[in-house]
C-alpha cells in the first residue's frame, strides 16, 4: 500500500504543479531560515567547549561598589590564585591571564616589526588547565622561566619556520626580549583566545608576585576536580572580603574594618561563573575578548521556530485551500470502500514527499546564501557534511515536518462526508474555518512583531548615531604604537599639525571609543583615610591638546596649559565625578585630591577644570567618573583633519611616519569606525530581524494568499449570483476582503502589546535608550494591513471578475 500511496501522491502534486511549488517553496524558505539561524546557535553555544574538561573550569568575577562606582569585574586581584588553591581543596589548579593588547614583534637584530593583536602573560599552568599541546616545545617547561613565549602557528611563521622556533630571541615593543620555547596551534573562532597569538610567562611580570587586594587585572580560571561543584565555593568567597581584602586595604586606609566597609554602603563579592557561559551570559569589565549576549540567542532561537511553524502554517492553509478541488476524490473513494485511516496515510505520504521535496529546496538555499550569511552574522560557519547527526536530524526534521503540517489538512479532508461532496454541497460541508482562520491570526501576529522588532532595534540604533556623546567622533584618525618612535612623537605630533588638512592632534593612550581603561581610588587632601569619602574615577594620561582635539566642553575652571608648569599634578573631571564628590562643577575647582593612599609622601593633584560629561562606555551603561591628567607616555595619536579626502590625508600621515619611524608599520582607523564595531551586535540584530521578517511575511502572504483563494472558490456560485444582481467588482473585493481583513485586525490587537512590552524589555539593557513611541506600533499596523490587502485583493479581484454565466455553473 505504501508503494500506492507513492504513486497517488506523486499523481496528486504533478497535476497541480502551481500549487505544489507554493507548497514546497513556502516550506523551503521557512526550513532554510531555520536552518541557518540553527547553524548560528549551534556555533553561539559550542564557544570554548573545544577545552580539555571545559565544564570544570571556572573564572573569578568581581562585583565592587566603592568610591561612588559600582562596577562588575571580570578579572580579580593577582594573590587571589594562590589564596584559592590554599582554602579549597575541591580546586585541583589555577591560572591567571594578564592581557597586554596589540604587540609589535621582531627577530633580534632586525628592523621590521609585526603587529599582533592580542597578548597576554599566563601561568604556566596555562597548557595543563586547557588541554594546550605544543607543536614543539615541552609544556612543562615552556612558560616556567622569566623573559619566555610561546606563540601560535600563524604568528611564530611570521618570524622563523615553527620547527626552528625553539631557543629563537624576539623583540617586544623595541624594548624586551623574549626566548621562544613553544608554538601551539592557532585557537579556533569559537574560543575566548580566538585573537591572542602571543603568550609571556608569568614569571616575568613583577606584578603577578606583589600581594596587591586592591587591584584586579587578572583574568583568573579555576579548574575543580570531578567530584566538586562551583556552587560550595560561592559562600566561602564571600569570606575573602573580612579574610583577606580589608586586612590589604588597611595598608592604605588604616582602622577601616568590614563593618564599616559594608556600612558605608560598599560590597566587594568574589564570584564563579562556568567557561562555557562566558561567552553568552558575561559582559562585564575588563573581558578578555568581546562577548555576545545570551538574549540575541533567545531572539534567534524564537525567530527560526517561528519560521518553520509558520512555513508548516502555510502549508496547512495551502492544503486546505486546494482540498476543495479533492473533495469529490474523497467521496468517490470512500464510496469504493477507502477507510478514514487509509486517507490519512495517503494524503501523509503526500505532505511527506512535499515536505522531503522543501527540505532539498531548503539545504541548496541555506548553502548558496550561507557566504552571504556569514557576512551578515560575522561568522565563519561551515555546513557540517561529514557528521552523521546532521543529516539524521535532517532526516527527522523532514519526518516530522510532513507529519505537522500535513496532519491537519490529512485529518481535515479524510472527513469529507461522500454523499455531501458528490452532490457539490462543499460550502457547508467541508468546514475547518475556525482552524484556518486561527492559522491566519497566528501567522500575521507573529509578522507584526517581527515588524515592530525591526523598527525598535532599528530606532535604537539610529539614536546611538545621532545622540550627542560629548566629543567629535567625526574625521578624527587614530594612529597606533607611536611610543616605538620614543623621543620622537612630539617631533611626529608637530610635523603633523603643520599639514594644511589637519585641525589638531594629540597623543594619549586613552580615547571615548573602545581603548585602554584603568581606575584608581582618590582620596580628598582634608580625608585622606575616609573611605566614605574617596572618588573611584577612570584616570585618562593625556597631553595639552587632547581636550581641544576631542571636542569635549569645558564648564569650569580651565584647560591645561603649557604655561602653567604645575599643571604636571593637575586633573580635569567631568560632571559624574563631580557628582559623586557631592559639589557643583564651581566649587570642585582648586580641590585636591591623591591616588597615592597609604603612602608617605603622596602626590596631590588640583582640580583645574570639569568637562561635560561624555560617552565613552556603550550606551548599556551609565557615564563613569572620569579624571584626565598631563602624561608622557602615550600609544596612539589622536588626529583631527579638516578635510573629506581622507585618502590624501593618510598618505600625508604615514610620509611623516615612514620617515620618523622606518620599520615600524604604519597602523591607523578611524574613531567613527571604532564607534560603530562597538554596536556591531545591535547593527547585527538589526539586519537579521529585517531579513528574517521580511521572510516571515513573505510565509504569512503566502497562506493568506492560500485561504483567499479558498475563500474564493468556495463562495463562486454566491459571486455569480451578486454579479447578476448588480454588484459591482469594487463591491465584490470588498466583501471579499473584509473577512480577511478582520483576521488581520484580531493579530494586531494581539501582537501590538506583545510587542510593546518585549521591546520595551529589549531596551532596559541601555542606560541611553529611546521610548517605544505609539507611532511605531500604528506603522507596524498599517504595514500588516497594506501587505495583507495586497496579498487578498489579487484573489478578490481575480473571482469578483469572472463571467457570472462561468461561475453559476461550477459544480
Amino acid at each position: 500500500m505504501f508503494k500506492n500511496h507513492i504513486k497517488i501522491a506523486w499523481r496528486s502534486l504533478k497535476k497541480a504543479p502551481f500549487f505544489t511549488f507554493l507548497n514546497i517553496f513556502g516550506l523551503a524558505i521557512g526550513i532554510a531560515g531555520g536552518l541557518l539561524i540553527s547553524l548560528y546557535i549551534y556555533d553561539e553555544l559550542s564557544y570554548d567547549t573545544m577545552f580539555a574538561d571545559a565544564d570544570r573550569i571556572h573564572r573569578i568575577n568581581s562585583d565592587i561598589k566603592f568610591g561612588g562606582e559600582d562596577r562588575k569585574f571580570a578579572v580579580s586581584p593577582a594573590p587571589i590564585a594562590e589564596a584559592i588553591e590554599n582554602d579549597f581543596s575541591e580546586v585541583e589548579l589555577t591560572t591567571r591571564f594578564r592581557t597586554r593588547g596589540s604587540a609589535l614583534i621582531k627577530r633580534t637584530g632586525t628592523e621590521v616589526n609585526v603587529k599582533e593583536l592580542q597578548s597576554t602573560f599566563v601561568d604556566s599552568t596555562f597548557f595543563k588547565m586547557f588541554g594546550v599541546r605544543l607543536l614543539v616545545g615541552d609544556q612543562k617547561t615552556a612558560l616556567t622561566s622569566p623573559n619566555t613565549m610561546v606563540l601560535t602557528k600563524s604568528a611564530a611563521e611570521k618570524h622563523f619556520n615553527i620547527n626552528d622556533a625553539l631557543g629563537q630571541t624576539l623583540e617586544m615593543n623595541n624594548s624586551r626580549t623574549f626566548t621562544v620555547t613553544g608554538v601551539i596551534e592557532d585557537f579556533p573562532k569559537n574560543s575566548f583566545l580566538r585573537d591572542h597569538t602571543v603568550f609571556m610567562a608569568m614569571a616575568g611580570l613583577e606584578d603577578s608576585r606583589i600581594v596587591n587586594w586592591g587591584s584586579n587585572n587578572y583574568q583568573t580560571f579555576i579548574k575543580l576536580i570531578p567530584s566538586a561543584s562551583a556552587k560550595d565555593m560561592q559562600e566561602p568567597l564571600l569570606d575573602f572580603l573580612g579574610k583577606y581584602v580589608i586586612p590589604g586595604v588597611q595598608q592604605f586606609m588604616p582602622g577601616i574594618t568590614e563593618e564599616q566597609f559594608k556600612a558605608a554602603g560598599n560590597h566587594l563579592n568574589y564570584s564563579t561563573i562556568p567557561l562555557t557561559d562566558i561567552h553568552l551570559k558575561s559582559d562585564r569589565v575588563a573581558e578578555i575578548s568581546p562577548n555576545n549576549n545570551i538574549q540575541s540567542i533567545y531572539i534567534l532561537s524564537f525567530i527560526a521556530t517561528f519560521l518553520i511553524v509558520l512555513a508548516c502554517v502555510n502549508f496547512m492553509n495551502l492544503s486546505t485551500a486546494h482540498s476543495l478541488k479533492r473533495a469529490k476524490e474523497v467521496g468517490v473513494r470512500k464510496t469504493l470502500g477507502s477507510i478514514k485511516g487509509e486517507l490519512i496515510r495517503q494524503f501523509l505520504v503526500e505532505s511527506g514527499l512535499v515536505s522531503f521535496g522543501a527540505l532539498l529546496f531548503a539545504i541548496i538555499i541555506a548553502m548558496i546564501t550561507l557566504p552571504f550569511f556569514n557576512d551578515l552574522a560575522d561568522k565563519e560557519i561551515a555546513f557540517p557534511y561529514t557528521n552523521p547527526l546532521f543529516w539524521i536530524i535532517l532526516f527527522a526534521m523532514g519526518i516530522i515536518l510532513g507529519l505537522f503540517s500535513g496532519s491537519y489538512p490529512a485529518f481535515f479532508m479524510s472527513k469529507f462526508i461522500p454523499v455531501k461532496v458528490l452532490k457539490g454541497s462543499n460550502s457547508n460541508s467541508l468546514g475547518g474555518g475556525k482552524v484556518r482562520n486561527g492559522l491566519v491570526i497566528f501567522q500575521f501576529a507573529i509578522s507584526v512583531f517581527l515588524i515592530i522588532g525591526t523598527l525598535v532595534v532599528y530606532q535604537q540604533l539610529k539614536y546611538i548615531q545621532n545622540k550627542d556623546l560629548g566629543f567629535s567622533k567625526e574625521q578624527v584618525l587614530i594612529v597606533n604604537d607611536v611610543y616605538t618612535i620614543g623621543d620622537k612623537m612630539e617631533s611626529f605630533k608637530e610635523e603633523v599639525k603643520k599639514l594644511g588638512y589637519v585641525q589638531n592632534a594629540s597623543l594619549s593612550s586613552f580615547f571615548p571609543t573602545p581603548s585602554p581603561r584603568g581606575d584608581s581610588t582618590f582620596a580628598p587632601e582634608d580625608g585622606a583615610t575616609d573611605q566614605e569619602r574617596a572618588v573611584s574615577m577612570q584616570t585618562w594620561g593625556v597631553d595639552h591638546d587632547y581636550v581641544s582635539t576631542m571636542g569635549f566642553e569645558i564648564i569650569a575652571g580651565r584647560n591645561f596649559d603649557q604655561q602653567f608648569k604645575a599643571d604636571s599634578l593637575s586633573i580635569i573631571i567631568n560632571e559624574s565625578a563631580v557628582g559623586t564628590i557631592g559639589m557643583s562643577p564651581e566649587e570642585v575647582i582648586g580641590k585636591r585630591y591623591t591616588p597615592d593612599l597609604g603612602e608617605e609622601n603622596p602626590r596631590f593633584f588640583t582640580i583645574v577644570g570639569v568637562v561635560k560629561d561624555f560617552h565613552f562606555s556603550p550606551f548599556r551603561e551609565d557615564i563613569e567618573a572620569l579624571s584626565l591628567h598631563l602624561n608622557n607616555f602615550s600609544e596612539s595619536m589622536a588626529i583631527k583633519l579638516r578635510t573629506a579626502d581622507f585618502q590624501t590625508a593618510i598618505s600625508g600621515v604615514e610620509d611623516i611616519w615612514s620617515r620618523l619611524a622606518p620599520g615600524q608599520p604604519f597602523d591607523y582607523y578611524f574613531m567613527e569606525d571604532s564607534f560603530n564595531k562597538t554596536y556591531k551586535a545591535e547593527q547585527r540584530l538589526g539586519r537579521i530581524f529585517f531579513i528574517f521578517t521580511t521572510l516571515s511575511i513573505l510565509i504569512a502572504c503566502l497562506g493568506l494568499f492560500g485561504l483567499a483563494a479558498f475563500n474564493a472558490e468556495k463562495r463562486t456560485k454566491e459571486i455569480g449570483v451578486r454579479k447578476v444582481m448588480g454588484a459591482t467588482v469594487g463591491q465584490i473585493t470588498y466583501r471579499l476582503s473584509a473577512d480577511f481583513l478582520k483576521l488581520v485586525g484580531v493579530a494586531i490587537i494581539i501582537s501590538l502589546p506583545v510587542g510593546w512590552y518585549a521591546m520595551n524589555k529589549w531596551l532596559e539593557d541601555f542606560s541611553y535608550r529611546i521610548e517605544v513611541k505609539w507611532w511605531v506600533l500604528v506603522l507596524a499596523a498599517i504595514l500588516a494591513v497594506v501587505i495583507s490587502l495586497l496579498t487578498v485583493s489579487y484573489q478578490s479581484i481575480k473571482a469578483a471578475i469572472v463571467n457570472p454565466v462561468q461561475s453559476l455553473r461550477t459544480e
